[in-house]
């Protein structure tokens, strides 16, 4: 392997929602606030003509110890199959990397509102993309029936 990688914020999420909780994102606004003693508002220049983001971030929350490399069933199911967490999108990541697609709802300064992002209050934010939807699939996608099950209630 590759020796560690190493990473610094860009900045914080901002309100929100406070507690870890599974669905119901869609409904949340909250700030990205970037750090300010690494950047000015020339970072986000032209990002307000995008509607989405992709915001990476770090499940701070997610204690070392409770991080899985193995299968599990998605949120303890047990009507859904083990399946390795690699194939799932769950918190407990080995790296605790999330990544979401969020609106943009403005900008002010060194904030970005946003809506439906599904990171909680002091989420550390690792960088930022603009969303283009030429990055998205170009061919039908498929998953399976418990995924599409699990994210019913996510949004």
């Amino acid at each position: 392997m590759t020796d560690d990688v190493t990473v610094r914020p860009i900045g914080l999420v901002v309100g929100g929602r406070v507690a870890v909780e599974d669905d119901d994102w869609g409904r949340e606004r909250a700030v990205i606030r970037l750090d300010g003693a690494q950047y000015t508002a020339e970072a986000l220049r032209g990002l307000d003509a995008f509607s989405h983001l992709e915001v990476v971030f770090h499940f701070h929350k997610v204690a070392p110890e409770k991080i899985e490399t193995t299968a599990r069933r998605p949120r303890g199911n047990p009507d859904w199959p083990e399946v390795g967490i690699f194939a799932q999108r769950g918190k407990n990541r080995p790296n605790r990397i999330g990544i979401s697609r969020c609106r943009l709802i403005a900008l002010d300064g060194l904030d970005l509102h946003v809506a439906g992002l599904d990171a909680v209050d002091g989420t550390p934010v690792l960088d930022l993309k603009p969303w283009m939807a030429e990055f998205g699939p170009l061919e039908p996608t498929v998953q399976p029936a418990w995924a599409t099950e699990l994210m019913q209630e996510y949004y």
